[in-house]
This record gives C-alpha cells, sequence and structure tokens, in this order.
C-alpha cells in the first residue's frame, strides 16, 4: 500500500478539494497523512485516514508562511512516504525539495493561478518572489494537475510541461431540502454561496436587487467585505431584499441550496486568475437542479453554455442586469439540470485522478 503525504496551508476542515481527493485515495487502496496547520478557531476532524496539524507562532503573513514551510520540509523529511501530494505554490517548496532529497516521487494539484491571485496584485515584491519560486519549479515537475482547461493551457505554454485537467467537482448529492428559517414565501430566490470577498460580483448584485421585486438575495458565506455589504444594505434599505446567513457547515448548504430559484456566480475579470476561475459553486448549484447566471469569463461561461443550464451576463449595470435576471427565471431548465448533474461529479473524474498517481514519472 502506498503512503501519500497530502499538504495544505490551511486548517483542512473545510477544503473540499483535498477531502474529496483523500477520498478518493483512500477508496482505492493509498494510505493517506494530511498535513495542514491547526487555528485557533479550527474545528475537530474526523477523516478515514490520518490527519496532522502544525500549531504556528504565526499565522499570516511572510513569517506564517516561512515557519509553516520550516515546519513541513522537516516533518517530511523523517515522515515515511512514497509520494508527495503539494496542493498550490505555498506548500510546494519543501516538497520539491524533499524530492530530491530523497528521490521521491511528487505530484503537484494546483487550484488556481496563484502568482495571479487578487491578493498579489498590489504587491509587486510578494508577488515577485511567488513568481520567482514558481519559475523555478515547476518546468522540472512531470506529475501535475490542475481545476480548469485554461490554467493547463498557461501551465503548459509557460513551462512546456504537461498538466491534466481535474475539475473541483461535487459528490453525488442525496440531500432533502430543507427550509430556511424566515418566511419565503411569494418570493424569488437568488443565492450566493460563497466567500463574500472583492471581485465577486457581490456588491454589483446588491444594487441590482433595487430593481427586483418580489426577489431575495440569500448570501451565504463569509468574508473581507461582509461589514462593507452589510452597511450597503442598510444604507438603501434593502434589509428586506438582502439576506445575510453567514458561514453555514457544507451539510447544512447542501440542504438550502436547491430551495433557490437562480444560483449566482458574478466573478469580475481582476486578472489571470479570476478570468481563468471556475468556482465550484457553479457545480454545487447544477447539483441542486438550480440554474446559474455566470459572469462572461471563458471556464465558467463553457459550462453554462456547453450545458444550457442557465445564462452568461450580457450587462453588468444594476438595472439591466435585473432584466436579464427577470427573463432567465421565466424560463425552464430542468431536463438539462438533471443531465448535467449525472456528468458534472467527483466520481466521473476519479478514473483520471488516479491514473496520474498510478502512472508517475
Amino acid at each position: 500500500m502506498k503512503r501519500v503525504l497530502v499538504s495544505v496551508t490551511n486548517d483542512i476542515s473545510t477544503d473540499q478539494r483535498v477531502a474529496k481527493v483523500c477520498d478518493t485515495l483512500v477508496n482505492n487502496n493509498f494510505s493517506v497523512l494530511l498535513i495542514g496547520r491547526k487555528l485557533p478557531n479550527s474545528v475537530p476532524l474526523h477523516r478515514k485516514y490520518k490527519t496532522k496539524r502544525f500549531r504556528l507562532l504565526f499565522n499570516k503573513g511572510l513569517l506564517f508562511y516561512g515557519e509553516y514551510n520550516l515546519r513541513l520540509f522537516f516533518y517530511l523529511l523523517f515522515a515515511k512516504k512514497d509520494i508527495l501530494l503539494a496542493n498550490d505554490i505555498d506548500t510546494l517548496l519543501p516538497n520539491y525539495l524533499i524530492s530530491k532529497l530523497q528521490k521521491t516521487k511528487i505530484i503537484f494539484d494546483s487550484h488556481e493561478l496563484f502568482s495571479e491571485i487578487p491578493e498579489l496584485v498590489h504587491r509587486p515584491k510578494v508577488k515577485k518572489v511567488w513568481l520567482a519560486l514558481e519559475n523555478w519549479i515547476v518546468p522540472k515537475l512531470k506529475n501535475n494537475y490542475t481545476v480548469c482547461n485554461s490554467i493547463a493551457q498557461y501551465y503548459q505554454n509557460k513551462y512546456k510541461c504537461s498538466f491534466k485537467t481535474i475539475k473541483n467537482l461535487p459528490t453525488k448529492k442525496r440531500t432533502k431540502p430543507g427550509a430556511f428559517s424566515f418566511n419565503t414565501s411569494n418570493k424569488k430566490i437568488i443565492l450566493y454561496q460563497g466567500a463574500l470577498n472583492i471581485g465577486r460580483g457581490i456588491e454589483l448584485m446588491v444594487e441590482t436587487m433595487r430593481f427586483l421585486d418580489n426577489y431575495l438575495l440569500i448570501l451565504i458565506g463569509d468574508g473581507d467585505i461582509a461589514a462593507t455589504l452589510k452597511s450597503k444594505v442598510f444604507s438603501k434599505n434593502l434589509e428586506d431584499k438582502v439576506i445575510f446567513l453567514g458561514k453555514i457547515a457544507p451539510v447544512e448548504l447542501h440542504k438550502l441550496t436547491p430551495l433557490a430559484d437562480l444560483g449566482l456566480s458574478l466573478e469580475e475579470d481582476l486578472g489571470l486568475n479570476y478570468r481563468f476561475s471556475l468556482p465550484n459553486k457553479i457545480f454545487d448549484y447544477i447539483q441542486a437542479e438550480v440554474p446559474v447566471l455566470v459572469s462572461n469569463l471563458p471556464e465558467m461561461s463553457a459550462v453554462i453554455t456547453t450545458y444550457n443550464v442557465g445564462e452568461v451576463t450580457v450587462h453588468r449595470t444594476p438595472q439591466k442586469l435585473a432584466i436579464q435576471i427577470a427573463h432567465l427565471l421565466e424560463k425552464t431548465f430542468t431536463t438539462e439540470l438533471k443531465s448535467a448533474k449525472k456528468v458534472l461529479v467527483w466520481e466521473q473524474q476519479e478514473e483520471q485522478l488516479l491514473s496520474i498517481f498510478n502512472n508517475l514519472k
């Protein structure tokens, strides 16, 4: 039984992509140890594989990355292993060094175009460091996969190395719908689930609600602009149209998603990382048989047009967006959603994922 050491810089508990990868490996006779970090608010973990979380002195910035990577290097150095799986550039250095020192096979899973994330756009010195690391290591890697075709093509063109695509699809759901804790009768439910961060199009959608009567915008999640959004809703007198539910555990979220009439993914084009994004919430909406409205960005628009499960935004102004939403919800996508949900699930790509682990170069 081959032992896979999987590393992430988060606290493990909410990383659903990594959890799905680990479950697939365990179900196919691999031994897995997932390594992350422990935060003050980290919840207990109950997994079918072993986990290890470092308690760190620093939890953000350069000192965090330095401490975590040093701890990870020495842990990997002395741990029993056959395969190393590095998730994103921020875990890649210690994994790569150990793979060279001990001649261990290494796999790289790029969850996003890390050097192009919005947090680095206005921090050129920090971006330069991550980009230098990427430029040094990625061209030397042979076993790679990422979340969408656009990022795979970007890496292949830039570094002349192969990347396969393993999308962040949900597992098959058999969850019975729940109920909201407030009255939604005679209202159309527009749902956004995910981080409340800049560049997600949430501010635009709040403005759009001024022009939509008998609709509710429900925001599930938390993030950097949550307080700003709440102030905006209050100042525009939209409290009866916009409801914040905060963070909700995935098990409970899966019960609420099917209650929506429309799911949103309105990311802005804030650089390559957002342009190539393929948010897993799109697939969660489809799995719940909820039609989707997405930005006119290549990866997400391709899903919608290929499977005909919603629409791509035509205009990004509140009044015109409101008109499009109203017209969209007059249409029916039931048949298309039922077909798409059978195809766009994690189980459909497990074979391809396992082929990477079983045929290492």
